[in-house]
């Protein structure tokens, strides 16, 4: 017997016939002695709908009353699972965040969890019952319903799990595990059966949309197992799990990728301390992220620095950019939003050297020109010309062997 707390995105609980569907998979697992808590998102949609209902009646929405609106998107889900689990003789209660007080801060739209009363859960679990929450929302200590952002359901579920001191939390989507990299992209790709909270991470921010970064953080934190299966097909799905000593580490676990990439190259400013905080500090002013930074040395006095920003974020970084350029007499100002950035993954490198040097060169066979490198413990990214995308993802992944298991790979 073990306690599984379980999750169902919108599209797994995107109609009556779906929520019927993933009702009678709670209670298969009920059936086998598991007590079981089960989060859910709102129906595939239905947050975006009451988004733009919300604009229709104010364009200017204020953030409160939004997330007041878009909350009520999980309570449908709720009651209605709880509804068809009932109906199949699985009791079960029904809670929004509010009942079961997940208190967070109160920023509106991308509020973080600050604690979890589970006394209500671990009563109803005591009672046989299954307990069906409410994801993406809270409440903070006010009173006032707030929200965790998009792919919050997948944080609500990790905390419930850390809270509960769960055995293990399963996230249902549409996808049947992680894999190398994205099978659209190559179809080879393979299934991961394992892979760690480190590299997980890593992947989730490098452009792997299988799960949401926070909900990997709270996990890894908490030291909760997670697991990532299909709420259409039966199979394992992937563990994601901390690194063991007797763990079969790969060199390289998998390739993400991300279009979503702008470079912005300032030439010529002053080589002087306080140049880079002048130029990056207007932008974090402008509530831009910045993800890579090259900075040359420069011989006459000048140097150049480079960096990306979020490619919607292009035109505004570049116009505020240009005026900082301007008060510091930089030579000149340019920018590329045609760039993705690749990288591999993997534990591995740990404990290997030249994984470096095998990407470029397998970049460099193809004809492919490196703009921008960065590495971490266990990543090397690059930026390379955005047509260029598919046939280096491809490249890397055959050069890795990606597509066998990784007893064969090693």
């Amino acid at each position: 017997m073990a306690l599984i707390v379980q999750k169902y995105g919108g599209t797994s609980v995107g109609s009556p016939d779906r929520i019927r569907a993933v009702a009678e998979r709670v209670k298969r697992f009920r059936d086998q002695n598991h007590d079981v808590v089960v989060v859910v998102s709102a129906m595939s949609g239905e947050t975006n709908r009451l988004i733009e209902l919300g604009k229709s009646v104010n364009p200017e929405v204020p953030a409160r009353e939004m997330d007041v609106l878009i909350s009520t998107g999980e309570q449908v889900t709720i009651a209605l699972l709880a509804m068809a689990l009932e109906r199949i003789g699985c009791p079960a209660r029904s809670y929004t965040g509010h009942q079961v007080h997940i208190l967070t801060d109160n920023v509106y739209g991308k509020a973080r969890i600050l604690q979890i009363d589970e006394k209500r859960m671990r009563t109803d679990l005591e009672k046989g019952r299954v307990v069906v929450v409410a994801g993406f929302q809270g409440v903070d200590e006010e009173g006032n319903i707030t929200t965790l952002g998009r792919g919050g359901s997948d944080t609500t579920g990790v905390a419930l799990a850390a809270a509960l001191k769960a055995d293990e939390c399963q996230i249902y989507t549409d996808v049947d595990g992680v894999y190398t990299t994205d099978p659209r992209v190559v179809p080879q790709a393979r299934r991961l059966d394992k892979i760690t909270f480190e590299e997980m991470l890593e992947m989730a921010s490098l452009g792997s949309k299988v799960l949401q970064i926070r909900s990997v953080e709270f996990a890894g934190k908490y030291k909760v197992p997670l697991r990532v299966l299909s709420s259409f097909e039966e199979g394992p799905g992937t563990l994601i799990t901390y690194e063991e000593n007797d763990m079969e580490a790969p060199l390289i676990s998998g390739i993400a990728f991300s279009r979503d990439e702008a470079k912005i190259t300032v030439r010529g400013v002053p080589d002087k301390p306080g140049i880079a905080h002048r130029l990056l500090g207007d932008i974090a002013a402008a509530s831009i992220n910045v993800d890579m930074i090259v900075q040359n040395v420069g011989a006459d006095g000048t140097t150049d620095f480079t960096f990306t920003v979020p490619r919607g974020d292009y035109r505004k970084a570049m116009e505020t950019v240009k005026k900082t350029a301007g008060q510091l007499a930089a030579r000149e100002v340019t920018g590329d939003d045609k760039i993705v950035k690749i990288s591999v993954v993997g534990v591995g490198m740990r404990s290997h050297a030249g994984i470096a040097s095998q990407m470029f060169k397998v970049l460099a066979d193809e004809g492919i020109n490196i703009q921008m490198i960065s590495t971490s413990e266990i990543k090397i990214s690059v930026v390379v010309e955005e047509k260029y995308l598919e046939l280096a993802v491809r490249a890397l992944h055959s050069a890795f062997a990606l597509d066998k298991p990784p007893s064969v790979s090693r």
